[in-house]
């Protein structure tokens, strides 16, 4: 073994030559090393979260399965910190999962499959997912478990070598908690270079040639060669080339939320994705629209071509005794003179075209994906968004809401169905739209007289129900509800139409075409549920969820980590971790639980006042971790502090955020709004910071209390889904209670 000895480029402290990650520690200083394991792990974590929800599509509404599985292996690598680490382990799983997932038809076969499969024994509404029922909804549910099972296994074995890595450089470092804070500072250095490739609409390959230089430096460790691992690293980044290509499709575009791809409508040309069209699968070639835009493998959205020369050259798409009655031309016509509009999930223009088609005089189109708008304006046959009566804002419909200055005649809300979810939560981004607090601000922006028409694919009794009701309560009186079918004019959906009804009643009387196509549409809408839904509301905002209780696809994903749990303790042999398992690991799996809900917390008070944006989620993730070093520097400082007053202080915030509403804050400019809602969320953290760090100075086995804290993230994600039946407020209470635990068992002072 080699008598080389390490320094800290930090400190010039001589360090170990023997321990776990020494040879990295000599190539490029332990300081360093401890930065780069920090700033490409969180980078990788990212990139496999965005890549995997993407293209397994079920996951895109499950985003934190996969932060879970990167969590499980990054802890037992801690664990398994005693074995030299080697570049080739994390390659090699990494390789096979590029593989399966970069490939077309691998992934559109895999993708579809295990979608398919789990989708009808998961309790959820999935976007175009399987309708299976009984048995076989069960023997899908084992099966796409299996190939879950199979790809949590190689996201885990990809993160074992990386938990084994920083576990083996933090274990004998003679600077913990500094080294601890080089750490911190590599993750927040890794989030922003990821948000920086989404933000600038970056494709996979780019992802993955950033990992791939952050690599070099580890290429050949673990005394393997050096040529196997550049051919694995061109592997890796040749697959995220072929992940941007869609055979059949124009193009294929990035967003900070979601792939989207364009097909252009050709006569006799077929796409390899559907579009969910009325409650049923299509091929692409529907029939109508110049281009369909898809989201993450799935029709989403067409640029509808209404204009009269168009809809008269083809009577076969367009009937004739709906002409000028589109979805999209309904907003306006109820109401008697739409001086200026709102349009929020604008999309790619059809809503704004019926808008501008139907006289208004100002139309604002609020739609949060920005590239979804640059397809509008390149693709859209109306050009919508040239006309200068159209303003454009790239925003969340919810940040919208709170900040708006101004009111409408007109309000219409486009299909926001989304499909996906935050990084971090249950919630999907349109889940905070559709609340009770939500819709009553959007009332509050109506002009006396005004009329708000919401459309919505509900797909389920209990979806209509529940959007009826909601805005039954908001308005004091029931919508009028309708089902336009799909064909040439739209891909149709419920509408539900509400605000000053009187006025709507007159549009009606004085339109006998409008009225007898609504009253048709009526006689065509599905019944409500015989139960009435509840409301959704920004403490319980699941729509697609038909009542409280947690939907059996992650209880099963549950028992998938258990069983993957399992397997790794064997297979890495670490089964005395839980035979030897004690107070000092209890203590810190409990910081570790807590710290994993008040960062879900965060972000979902976040998006209630700030719109469910990806800034206002980087920011969110950016400040926990600037408090984190915040508390790493004040440490040193607060030396003879006790412990009872910053466990207090840490409980009395957690507590103190409960009772707290932060939409008061609502009228604040944004950024000022951002950095009192900021501050107030991340306040605990500032607490929970200085706990974990005196704690971990202190804790003889660093690699063992990493490894016991990521864990106990793990277990505090799962905890997490206790908020379809509780709320999302009350995990509040559930961290102050981690927290407490955490206080009880902390490792006694040695004398």
């Amino acid at each position: 073994m080699s008598t080389a000895v390490a320094a800290d480029p930090l400190t010039n402290t001589p360090l170990p030559a023997d321990r776990p990650g020494a040879e990295v520690a000599r190539r490029i200083g332990a300081g360093w090393a401890v930065f780069l394991v920090g700033a490409v792990g969180l980078f990788l974590e990212l990139l496999l979260i965005r890549w995997v929800t993407t293209e397994i599509r079920i996951f895109a509404y499950l985003q934190n399965t996969v932060l879970v599985v990167c969590f499980l292996g990054l802890g037992m690598g801690c664990w398994d910190s005693r074995r030299r680490f080697a570049l080739r382990d994390v390659l090699l799983p990494l390789a096979i999962l590029t593989g399966l997932l970069a490939i077309p038809p691998v992934r559109y076969l895999l993708g579809t499959s295990i979608t398919d499969l789990l989708s009808g024994a998961s309790g959820l509404v999935i976007w175009g997912g399987g309708e299976l029922g009984g048995a076989a909804a069960a023997a899908g549910g084992v099966i796409g478990l299996a190939l879950t099972f199979a790809l949590m296994f190689l996201l885990w074995a990809a993160f074992v070598p990386v938990g084994r890595l920083l576990g083996g450089l933090m274990a004998d470092h003679p600077h913990p908690l500094r080294a601890y804070s080089v750490n911190v500072a590599g993750s927040l250095v890794g989030i922003w270079l990821f948000v920086g490739c989404s933000a600038a609409g970056l494709p996979p390959v780019t992802w993955f040639a950033l990992f791939a230089a952050g690599c070099v430096p580890l290429i050949g460790t673990g005394g393997r060669s050096k040529w196997v691992d550049k051919g694995l690293v061109a592997a890796i980044v040749g697959g995220g080339a072929l992940a941007g290509v869609e055979p059949g499709w124009e193009e294929v575009r990035w967003s900070p939320y979601q792939k989207l791809a364009l097909f252009r409508f050709d006569e006799g040309k077929q796409g390899g994705l559907w579009a969910y069209v009325g409650g049923e699968r299509h091929p692409p070639n529907f029939g109508f629209g110049t281009h369909m835009i898809s989201v993450n493998n799935i029709g989403y959205q067409a640029t509808v071509d209404l204009r009269a020369e168009n809809v008269a050259a083809n009577p076969q798409w367009y009937p004739a005794g709906q002409r000028g009655y589109s979805q999209y031309d309904l907003p306006p016509k109820f109401h008697p003179n739409p001086k200026a509009t709102l349009v929020v999930g604008a999309g790619s223009g059809n809503d704004v075209a019926g808008m501008l088609r139907n006289g208004a005089g100002e139309v604002v189109a609020v739609e949060i994906d920005p590239e979804i708008i640059r397809y509008g304006r390149r693709v859209h046959p109306e050009n919508p968004y040239a006309d200068p009566r159209v303003t454009v804002v790239t925003d969340d419909a919810r940040s919208y809401f709170a900040t708006a200055d101004r009111t409408f005649d007109v309000i219409a809300f486009g299909l926001l169905d989304s499909h996906t979810t935050t990084s971090m939560t249950n919630a999907r981004l349109d889940h905070y739209v559709y609340t009770r607090e939500s819709l009553t601000r959007a009332r509050q922006l109506l002009n006396p007289g005004g009329v708000m028409v919401l459309s919505f694919e509900a797909q389920k009794p209990f979806i209509l129900d529940r959007m009826a009701r909601c805005l039954e309560e908001v308005f004091g009186h029931p919508p009028v509800v309708f089902r336009v079918p799909p064909n040439g004019f739209g891909w149709g959906g419920v509408v539900f139409v509400t605000g000053d009804l009187d006025a709507v009643r007159g549009r009606l009387a004085a339109d006998p075409t409008l009225n007898g196509l609504v009253t048709d549409w009526q006689k065509d809408t599905p019944a409500r549920s015989g139960e009435p839904a509840e409301v959704t509301s920004d403490d319980w905002p699941y729509i697609y969820l038909e009542g409280r209780g947690i939907p059996p696809l992650y209880l099963m994903l549950a028992a998938g980590l258990l069983a993957l749990f399992a397997f790794g303790l064997r297979s890495l042999n670490a089964g005395h971790i839980v035979r030897g398992w004690d107070r000092s690991n209890t203590h810190f799996a409990l910081l570790g639980a807590g710290f994993m809900l008040l960062e879900v917390q965060n972000i979902s008070k976040a998006a209630v006042v700030l719109g469910n944006t990806w800034v206002v989620n980087a920011v969110i993730i950016s400040g926990v971790l600037l408090m984190v070093l915040a508390a790493n520097a004040l440490t040193p400082r607060l030396k003879r502090l006790p412990d009872g007053p910053v466990y207090a202080a840490l409980l009395a915030s957690c507590v103190g955020l409960y009772f707290l509403d932060l939409s008061r804050f609502g009228f604040l400019p944004y950024w000022q709004k951002a950095a009192v809602v900021g501050l107030l969320t991340s306040l605990p953290m500032l607490f929970s910071g200085l706990v974990f760090a005196r704690s971990f100075a202190a804790a003889p086995r660093k690699d063992a209390a990493l490894g016991a804290n990521l864990f106990g993230s793990l277990a505090g994600a799962l905890v997490q889904s206790v908020t379809f039946v509780t709320g999302i407020k009350a995990l509040l209470l559930v961290v102050a209670a981690f927290y407490l635990g955490a206080a009880l068992t902390r490792p006694k002072a040695k004398k």
